[in-house]
């Protein structure tokens, strides 16, 4: 019997998956002071799902710029290389081999990467149709924004002339500027919530689009090519169809977290992403998370400086320094789903940002925040701005400086 070779073995001091926005400023942050970083990205090219947007409003928040997604993504892959991150794609992390060491496959054959830390920055995704439980026909044209997008950057173009985009979240205008770069109008976008999620005048006015709201997409008609969605009103259950040769699915993100899960990671059950400290450090030794994973689905700018914060708290894991165990759990209630960063420890740094990131489910214009710990309310706060579904809600975690962090779990809600 052939005697099976052992995989390669690889020690870098950290090892990054994912090269996207995130792990890309993650590898170029680490790369100044350790030694041997490396990225594994499952893609045939690093840069994550800016690669694929075809239009100007990146690098607004981490770098200052105002650049196309194609560009921005190239920027943080050849900085991260200049400076002396080593980026390996088509290597995909199939499961772990220990506490900090990975399996990979990759066109080299099977790779056991051992490294002294870990960083997750495996992104989020759209749910397809088969999750969203859509009925009717299964015709070509459905696409996510980001299939849409990856056709229409690598050329291969998109047949239709006329779509229904579903939802109305900020990837969903993304999706109507694809949709418009190649040709095909937009007749009509759906959402489930009473009022567009945060782009509604702006984008009606700018792409001269519908958007109906309490509305959702009850099935998807036509062979072998789209023909007609149907579209059913909420309230009032009237149903009517809408010709279209086009569907594109937004939103509605799930984080990439196998990973995560396969190591034991516990997750934030509203989000189902990793739960981090401020240091964004999991509940694993030596393994840390960043970007969209924790926070489904935010700006890659914002998931990019995720990646710059995380750098110090690595190095200093691998410098010896230990996390203070104590610790309690800040949870969000109704109607928020889910905050981010959800751990808290004395002494350490603020979130990136200053930042507490929240997710509702129904739109508030100017929610008064209520912070309580155990059954006392330790924090209120107005925020005049409005905390729409679709769209991360940003506070400042200021908010929680008068918790006790010896203290019982945290609430964070609306007055």
């Amino acid at each position: 019997m052939t005697a099976v070779p052992a995989p390669a073995a690889l020690r870098p001091d950290v090892v990054i998956v994912g090269a996207g926005p995130a792990g890309l400023r993650a590898a170029a942050a680490l790369a100044a002071t350790v030694r041997d970083v490396l990225v594994l990205e499952r893609e045939s090219e690093a840069g994550g799902i800016p690669r694929h947007s075809d239009h100007l409003g990146y690098g607004m928040r981490d770098l200052a710029r105002f650049m196309s997604g194609p560009r921005y993504a190239r920027l943080l892959r050849d900085t991260a290389v200049r400076a002396g991150a080593t980026i390996r794609t088509e290597a995909m992390a199939t499961g772990w081999a220990g506490p900090r060491s990975l399996h990979v496959t990759s066109p080299q054959g099977l790779l056991r990467v051992d490294a002294r830390a870990v960083v997750l920055a495996t992104g989020a995704r759209e749910r397809p149709r088969p999750a969203r439980l859509i009925p009717g026909d299964r015709p070509d044209g459905v696409y996510t924004t980001g299939h849409l997008q990856n056709l229409a950057h690598r050329g291969r173009g998109v047949a239709g002339r006329r779509a229904v985009v579903v939802g109305a979240e900020p990837v969903s205008w993304s999706a109507v500027m694809t949709l418009r770069h190649v040709g095909c109008r937009v007749a009509l976008m759906t959402t489930v919530h009473p009022r567009a999620e945060i782009f509604h005048r702006a984008g009606r006015v700018a792409f001269r689009t519908t958007v109906a709201t309490r509305t959702r997409i009850t099935a998807i008609l036509g062979r072998p090519r789209v023909e007609a969605v149907e579209v059913e009103h909420l309230d009032t259950g009237q149903r009517r169809t809408v010709e279209c040769d086009t569907v594109v699915l937004t939103g509605d993100w799930i984080p990439d977290n196998e990973l995560a899960r396969a190591a034991g990671i516990p997750l934030d059950p509203g989000s189902r992403s990793p739960l981090v400290d401020t240091a964004m450090r999991t509940a694993v030794p030596g393994i840390f998370a960043v970007g969209n994973v924790l926070h489904p689905v935010d700006t890659a700018d914002v998931a990019a400086l995720d990646g710059v914060a995380v750098a110090l708290p690595v190095r200093r894991y691998l410098d010896g320094h230990a996390a203070d165990p104590a610790q309690l759990r800040v949870r969000a209630e109704p109607p928020f789903r889910w905050v981010a960063p959800g751990i808290l420890r004395p002494g350490d740094p603020p979130p990136p940002r200053r930042r507490l990131l929240l997710w509702t489910d129904e739109y508030v214009r100017a929610p008064k925040l209520v912070v309580r710990q155990g059954d006392r309310a330790v924090a209120r706060a107005r925020v005049w701005w409005p905390a729409a579904p679709g769209r991360v809600f940003r506070v400042p975690s200021d908010l929680l400086r008068a918790v006790d962090p010896h203290g019982a779990d945290v609430t964070i809600g609306v007055a």
